[in-house]
């Protein structure tokens, strides 16, 4: 599917300080000269900050990133995640509509999101507040059918309660994610059916529980949500240059000479205890002669000189085939051409 970017793009963008801050920390998590490789965690921050990626965004972190622009966009275009339009300042929802929630009643709530938001996939509402589309598995098979909106997953979702929940958010409320039939996790309907002893207290499930308590469910990132931590730094690296804080390269970094000594002959060994030893030979291009191969100074059958005339003396052990009447005693001639007769 050919995936092109919008049409209306802005004049610019830039991080917010905090994302700033978020995104030149994932940049030190790679060697120097591969920071390349924080490109998809910058490019969905950039989206999570904004909704979608513009043609700015997408320029802004091939800048931080040293990559040509053609590189970044190839990134952007290949994965569906990443939306090249924008998308409801409120709510992007996105509904699962493989197997599992199609046989449940994906095309319900399909039905919903065009009465209520769009006609189609990736049109915004009439206020510009709401967008909605059509994804592939989500992973939530048990609790089908389901969306995700923002970065929670609503499940076990009817058309009426799919319903609710957009007047909700249209209303300015940010409903409890999670099942939203009365189950607390994934155990069947009627209730569980193992694990029914120990404290039944929670009133939410893990995730459901860490999203109330962030309460940034449907809003955008802006890198206050949770503290800035980087522990594949080490606790002195800002004291550092850059380029040392890889534990693969040497006590120079990339600027200085190989990492490691390597002392030539009869220099001592240093304090790591690693010598590297020259090669007995006058020339370092041409290492010194061996003793001969066993079997004095007859050469081994086939390791001879070979003629300069590009052709192997008759018998010799080079050659192919036998002398001229030696060898082909019961041979039978091959096909030929020449032997042909046309009848």
């Amino acid at each position: 599917m050919l995936r092109r970017l919008y049409h209306d793009q802005p004049a610019s963008f830039a991080f917010t300080p905090a994302n700033l801050d978020w995104a030149r920390a994932q940049m030190t998590k790679y060697p120097d000269g591969r920071q390349a490789s924080a490109v998809i965690p910058l490019l969905w921050r950039a989206q999570e900050q904004e909704g979608w990626l513009s043609r700015p965004a997408i320029e802004e972190v091939g800048r931080m990133l040293d990559m040509a622009y053609i590189r970044v966009l190839e990134v952007a275009t290949f994965y569906f995640m990443f939306q090249l339009q924008p998308v409801g300042s409120v709510a992007h929802v996105q509904i699962c509509g493989t197997t599992s929630c199609m046989i449940c009643g994906a095309e319900d709530l399909i039905a919903v999101c065009r009465e209520k938001i769009a006609p189609k996939a990736h049109q915004l509402s009439a206020d510009g507040r709401f967008s909605w589309e059509e994804v592939e598995c989500l992973g939530a098979c048990a609790n089908a059918p389901m969306a995700q909106i923002g970065k929670d997953y609503y499940e076990d979702l009817t058309a009426d309660s799919l319903g609710a929940l957009l007047d909700r958010l249209a209303a300015g409320e940010v409903p409890r994610p999670g099942p939203q039939a009365g189950r607390f996790a994934s155990e069947p309907a009627e209730g569980r059916t193992s694990l029914t002893q120990g404290d039944a207290s929670e009133a939410h499930n893990a995730s459901v529980a860490l999203a109330i308590a962030l309460g940034d469910t449907i809003r955008r990132i802006d890198g206050t949500e949770t503290p800035l931590r980087t522990p594949w730094q080490k606790a002195d690296a800002h004291a550092q240059p850059a380029r040392q804080n890889d534990d693969l390269l040497g006590p120079r970094g990339m600027t200085g000479p190989t990492p490691g000594p390597k002392p030539g002959k009869d220099e001592p060994v240093d304090d790591t205890g690693t010598t590297v030893q020259e090669a007995d030979a006058e020339d370092v291009a041409r290492p010194a002669e061996g003793d001969p191969a066993p079997g004095g100074s007859q050469p081994a059958p086939g390791t001879g000189p070979r003629p300069t005339d590009g052709h192997a003396p008759a018998g010799s052990a080079d050659g192919d085939s036998p002398p001229p009447g030696e060898g082909r005693e019961g041979a039978r001639p091959g096909p030929s051409p020449l032997n042909r007769t046309d009848d």
